[in-house]
């Protein structure tokens, strides 16, 4: 199918951003919503793009997202992810904390605490909270992925084994149907698993486009986490999942943001 000017506009947008919401591109183009569902369904079809409620996302199964692209998509739903999962952890815990944009949220939002103890495999995450009093940080080491900060690889996974903290925050790249969580880099999984097996109670943290995507690699399963915090939650198969193993399912936002 031919793609008009408004079409490669919107795909670069999507590039850029990860993400691009039909009202945003309404205003944007100053044509009406329709018009605007009509070029995103088109280029969904040819699979340039892919539907979301209120968009479409830059797809990405086998390679993921910049990271300041990742940081600018659901920014105010991570934020509010974030704050939520910041209720959980009292004063006085230790918590590992994992890569990704949404579990720097989750950093950004318990600043103001007296003392916490912090492992964590993301240098973002540690150049934030070392400087405020209270707050000791560990970080862990290993091979930094220059893209995003991330400490990866078996050194890393040692480091992590030699604890055992209160909580883990942890992100995922997708969320499966079934309930797996996946990821891209197969040295950030085993990472993640190593902080899975070595918390008392585990939090994930993850935006509603992570329903939406696809990666390659299985960090582990729903069922493996304590607390699940999202901003909505669209499946029900999903919902059910968590019934049946016991997690706590919090939504920060009662219905999807159109």
């Amino acid at each position: 199918m031919f793609l008009t000017p408004r079409h490669n506009e919107i795909l670069e947008l999507a590039k850029e951003r990860g993400r691009v919401l039909v009202d945003d591109l309404a205003a944007l183009f100053n044509v009406t919503p329709q018009t605007i569902r009509k070029d995103l369904n088109d280029l969904c079809q040819q699979q340039l793009l892919t539907r979301i409620h209120g968009g479409a996302l830059y797809p990405s199964g086998v390679e993921n997202l910049q990271y300041e692209a990742r940081r600018q998509i659901a920014a105010q739903e991570k934020e509010a992810i974030g704050a939520a999962a910041a209720e959980l952890i009292p004063d006085g815990a230790s918590l590992f904390i994992n890569i990704g944009t949404t579990t720097e949220a989750v950093s950004q939002a318990l600043l103001d605490r007296k003392t916490l103890m912090v492992i964590t495999n993301n240098i973002n995450v540690a150049n934030r909270m070392r400087v405020y009093q209270g707050m000791e940080v560990v970080i862990a080491g290993g091979v930094v992925r220059g893209s995003d900060g991330g400490i990866v690889g078996e050194a890393a996974v040692d480091f992590i084994r030699q604890f055992k903290v209160d909580f883990a925050v942890i992100g995922t790249s997708a969320i499966d149907r079934d309930g797996a969580l996946l990821d891209f880099d197969f040295r950030e999984v085993k990472v993640a698993q190593a902080i899975i097996a070595n918390a008392r109670h585990v939090i994930l943290v993850s935006d509603s486009t992570k329903f939406e995507r696809t990666a390659p690699v299985r960090i582990g399963h729903l069922s493996q986490v304590h607390t699940f915090i999202t901003d909505y939650c669209p499946d029900p198969g999903i919902r059910e999942i968590c019934r049946e193993n016991k997690v706590r399912l919090i939504e920060t936002s009662p219905a999807p943001v159109s």
